[in-house]
């Protein structure tokens, strides 16, 4: 007879002791946390295996542009949607990707302040982890690529843009995001200033006539009255065309994913059926940018972005409405078609190249416009950039300029950092997702190069991995998807 009453009783208490730890490893839980731009997001996993057990989102998560009391606040509201009371003392490791934390030197001011927030949220939830750790948003996404690599090149585009080499799971060499002000060009908010700026030629007469100038002035709140193509509207000759700007009902601009708060734009949900862009507190300032997506931060995005990334658009009433620019959770494109608004081909044909738009109604257009973007920070026109991408698969010549010239942005960064033929790039933010707008564009230029991109949603699954790895594991894939 085989049983532990007949073996070497040492034998029989190495394995009651064995079964006793494995009853308790497999009760332990790890946190992996993405703090973009535009949103924060929290997966609560099994220690042993990765499988994801709850999520939770909260506001912008940047460690350098979000106060470290605010930032506590996301982080703690993010942590304790995923991981319920009960459960919160089985928590051993927690590891997190904050956009604004990369580990350039020990004192570096945003990987202090994401630590310091990080361990005070911990602590407010009664989390004592075990392992605590802080990486950038970045390093979170290389590591959210299948198999948890540990070396390659990573490219965000969401709200913002930024490439880096990893070499052992950190950074090596960053290029690029530079912030909305000196640089992060081809991301979400690029994108989206890019937009009003083509929207104010057209209406001084600079610029070529392009849908933006609609779009863009119903985003933000303008009268239909001074809008171009009005008279053609309010005729019914085009009935409608406020569809694109809309981007499918009074949902209006939200962002799915992306990175820096943001909240009501002047103005928005007054006039043709726009409504606020989603945001909790107003993530998904587009992602992150920074999104991405947020590129979100754009993680988005993004998110986006965010990472942080660009976001999808959608309703700003609907579920987890966090914050977003460019999110890294969803791309721009992935918003509703012109069709799906109401605006049917043939109307469209029927636009006249150049609208009748007086010179009363362009200066009032500007009056409007200016104010509107002026009362918002600027990051925020990442939230733009879904109309940039929605115009520009109608044809229209001048958003389709503004994505080329993204692209090209994008590649400089990839360049600098002098890639092999056939070395990863793991890519993550809403303008680079599946349906994003520079995906296919980005993805042209790369191939002369001898380069694919590796897409992943956001930093969480790889934040899981290296909360695991904290832990002693050793994860073979992340599975938060």
């Amino acid at each position: 007879m085989n049983n532990d009453l007949n073996q070497d009783p040492d034998r029989v208490r190495k394995r009651v002791r064995k079964r006793a730890r494995d009853q308790v490893r497999d009760r332990d839980l790890v946190v992996g946390l993405d703090a973009g731009g535009t949103r924060t997001r929290a997966v609560l996993a099994s220690a042993v295996d990765g499988r994801v057990l709850g999520q939770g989102v909260s506001g912008p998560g940047n460690a350098l542009t979000v106060p470290v009391p605010l930032l506590t606040e996301h982080l703690a509201e993010a942590v304790a949607r995923a991981v319920p009371e009960p459960d919160r003392a089985r928590v051993v490791a927690v590891a997190s990707g904050f956009a604004g934390a990369a580990e350039t030197a020990p004192d570096e001011p945003g990987r202090l302040n994401a630590l310091a927030a990080l361990t005070a949220a911990l602590r407010r939830l009664g989390i004592t982890a075990d392992s605590v750790g802080v990486s950038s948003d970045i390093e979170a996404a290389f590591a959210s690529a299948p198999g948890a690599p540990a070396d390659g090149l990573a490219l965000v585009a969401g709200t913002g843009a930024v490439a880096m080499r990893i070499s052992d799971r950190r950074c090596a060499v960053t290029v690029g995001g530079d912030g909305w002000l000196l640089g992060d060009d081809g991301g979400g908010f690029w994108i989206g200033r890019s937009a009003v700026r083509a929207a104010l030629r057209m209406a001084d007469g600079r610029g070529d006539p392009t849908t933006l100038a609609d779009a863009v002035g119903r985003a933000l709140g303008v009268p239909i009255e001074v809008l171009p193509y009005a008279e053609d509207r309010l005729a019914g000759g085009v009935a409608g065309l406020g569809g694109l700007a809309d981007m499918g009902g009074e949902g209006g601009l939200g962002g799915a994913g992306e990175r820096d708060g943001v909240g009501r734009p002047s103005g928005a949900g007054g006039r043709g059926g726009v409504g606020s862009p989603s945001g909790a507190s107003g993530r998904d300032g587009l992602g992150s940018p920074s999104g991405a997506g947020g590129p979100d931060g754009l993680g988005t995005p993004s998110g986006a972005g965010s990472r942080d990334g660009v976001g999808s658009p959608r309703s700003a009433s609907g579920p987890n409405h966090a914050a977003g620019p460019v999110s890294a959770d969803a791309s721009p494109s992935a918003s509703p078609s012109v069709g799906d608004s109401g605006v049917s081909g043939t109307a469209r044909e029927r636009l006249p190249a150049e609208p009748e738009w007086s010179p009363a109604r362009r200066a009032a257009y500007r009056m409007h416009l200016l104010p509107a973007v002026m009362a918002e920070p600027p990051i925020h026109l990442a939230r733009l950039a879904p109309l940039v991408a929605e115009a520009a698969r109608h044809q229209d010549a001048v958003a389709q300029a503004i994505l080329d010239e993204a692209a090209d942005h994008l590649l400089e960064p990839v360049r600098a950092l002098a890639p092999r033929k056939g070395e990863r790039i793991v890519a993550t933010g809403g303008l680079l997702g599946p349906e994003g707008p520079l995906t296919a564009l980005l993805g042209e230029r790369l191939k002369a190069l001898g380069l694919t991109l590796d897409w992943v949603a956001d930093g969480c699954g790889g934040a899981v991995a290296l909360a695991r790895l904290g832990h002693g594991g050793s994860p073979p894939s992340s599975r938060t998807s």
